[in-house]
């Protein structure tokens, strides 16, 4: 935006910045007014559903001109304004548990003496089981979003292998770290 538009505006009485009002604010980013631009890019390590201590008043009102009120925001990004731009490209890596990861051996033990058949979803399972099985033992940590799409796969029917006491076992687990 050039000064020029950005004088026109303000004559206008257009691109003011709005207040923020934030209960809780536990990473992400927010931007308000003129070529507002909010970016997050984090990468935040926990044990998992993570709360914050008490309870947070929600904003009772929006601020002033396109303004942001938050009762409670644990990333993301927000941004307002004629020329707003939001990104949110972090990830949560929680601590993976020594369950979760017998559970995922388990399971991955277990797919091979499955009969096959074309659709079955073994193959996509097995290689997330795969994926997230190295990345615990190499980190010691698991991407929350690669748990939330297992944990779907197996509880949504995409897969014989949802049947199985493994599955459940891995499903209980995860859940256990999203909360």
């Amino acid at each position: 935006m050039t000064d020029e538009q950005r004088e026109q505006r303000a004559r206008e009485g257009r691109g003011k910045a709005g207040g923020v009002a934030v209960g809780r604010f536990s990473g992400g980013a927010i931007a308000t007014g003129d070529g507002s631009r909010a970016e997050d890019r984090s990468e935040r390590v926990g044990q998992g559903a993570e709360g914050g201590a008490g309870p947070v008043a929600v904003p009772l009102s929006v601020p002033e001109d396109g303004g942001v009120a938050v009762g409670e925001m644990t990333g993301g990004a927000v941004a307002t304004g004629p020329d707003a731009e939001a990104v949110d490209s972090s990830r949560q890596l929680l601590s993976a548990s020594p369950e979760l990861l017998a559970a995922v051996r388990l399971l991955r033990q277990q797919l091979p003496l499955l009969a096959r058949a074309e659709g079955d979803g073994l193959d996509g399972c097995d290689g997330q089981l795969a994926e997230l099985e190295e990345e615990v033992v190499r980190t010691g940590r698991a991407e929350r979003g690669r748990l939330v799409r297992l944990r779907a796969l197996l509880t949504g029917g995409a897969t014989t292998a949802g049947g199985l006491a493994s599955a459940i076992a891995v499903v209980q687990a995860i859940s256990g770290l999203l909360g």
